[in-house]
């Protein structure tokens, strides 16, 4: 075998372990923290097998502690694809040039936000946001959050023209909904705001004691949650691999997976469906 032979015969091989290697790429996603780690895990894993077979693909969903974690992850292509709120998603997509929001909630595209009280409070249900919870304990989400934050304060603001801050006797950041409502439930703090979706997931579930606590207003809608992907996925993972994935999420129709969630189903979502979002967390000061 003469050296000519052999190297051709070398490069062959090495191309082709570059080629295996490629393909074999994982392909790595998050999930905001927006409710309690061990139901997240539990969702999210689900969706990773199911996104390894309709991909033929190794697929891995990997946690994070907060919402900037989620977006830094991201930016530093750590992960790949991200299950984003509406302004996390556009914290992202504004650091990685090409990053589209592909699909998103079908209850995503009119979502809204549940002022709750506790009873001691007396505040009954309203039409807007009532002037009595002026001088209350008050509790945001988490300071990334869409519906735990951004959306709450952007009405604080319209109502009272005033900063949170001296709306209210205190204001606290509980992390999540979850922990949102279990603040407000034991009075921990008087007045807090959250994410519809998982109040009435925890009401369904009976983990709500409604003697304690129960809704005061709910905001008007706003778009929210989506996916979001890396503008380089199609050079890194092959050509017309983001509409693979784009394809994947829309036609999941596995019933316990869309209820871990809750929706009903996933529906196309573009950038442009968050230009509200951008906007209002410019108007408030939360990005430039």
């Amino acid at each position: 075998m003469t050296h000519n032979l052999i190297r051709k015969l070398l490069i062959i091989g090495l191309c082709s372990l570059f080629s295996a290697a490629a393909s074999a790429q994982t392909f790595i996603f998050t999930a905001i923290p927006d409710e309690d780690e061990t139901k997240l895990v539990e969702r999210f894993r689900g969706i990773a097998d199911y996104l390894s077979e309709e991909l033929d693909a190794d697929v891995k969903y990997i946690p994070v502690k907060s919402y900037a974690a989620a977006v830094s992850a991201f930016r530093n292509n750590q992960v790949q694809l991200a299950w984003f709120g509406g302004l996390s998603g556009v914290q992202a997509r504004s650091l990685v040039p090409g990053s589209q929001a592909i699909a998103q909630g079908s209850e995503d595209q009119a979502f809204y936000v549940y002022f709750i009280a506790h009873e001691s409070t007396g505040l009954d249900r309203a039409d807007r946001l009532p002037e009595d919870v002026r001088g209350k304990t008050f509790t945001f989400g988490s300071k990334g959050s869409t519906s735990g934050r951004l959306i709450p304060e952007y009405h604080i603001r319209e109502t009272f023209g005033e900063a949170p801050e001296d709306v209210f006797s205190r204001v606290g950041y509980s992390g999540n909904h979850t922990r949102t409502l279990r603040l407000v439930e034991s009075g921990t703090y008087e007045v807090g705001a959250m994410n519809f979706a998982v109040w009435e997931k925890e009401l369904e579930n009976g983990n709500i004691n409604t003697d304690a606590v129960k809704v005061i207003w709910k905001t008007p809608s706003f778009p929210n949650y989506q996916w979001s992907i890396r503008g380089d996925v199609d050079e890194n993972y092959g050509e017309g691999f983001t509409d693979r994935v784009r394809e994947a999420l829309l036609s999941l129709d596995d019933p316990e997976l869309l209820e871990s969630f809750p929706r009903s189903a996933f529906v196309p979502a573009s950038n442009d469906d968050y230009e509200p979002i951008r906007k209002v967390a410019k108007e408030i000061g939360i990005i430039d």
